[in-house]
């Protein structure tokens, strides 16, 4: 029996916060939109939500999620 005590990077990355900024703008804007009943702002905030992990997964493809080429691991 074997412990893994790796560090599985917890989503520190590049692709990761790109993928969390982009969602958090977009509940921010839908919700401030919803607030004044600007429909389409809405729809267009709920669409850019749906964006954000797919660049994400596409970023990480790319090398810069965790243990990605494009990645330095800092030591905390």
């Amino acid at each position: 029996m074997s412990i893994d005590n790796s560090d599985p990077g917890h989503g520190n990355s590049p692709a990761a916060w790109t993928a969390v900024v982009i969602m958090l703008v977009a509940f921010t804007v839908g919700t401030i939109a919803f607030w004044f009943s600007i429909v389409p702002v809405v729809f267009a905030a709920g669409i850019l939500a749906a964006i954000g992990p797919i660049v994400g997964f596409i970023l990480a493809r790319a090398g810069y999620g965790v243990g990605g080429i494009h990645v330095v691991a800092k030591e905390h």
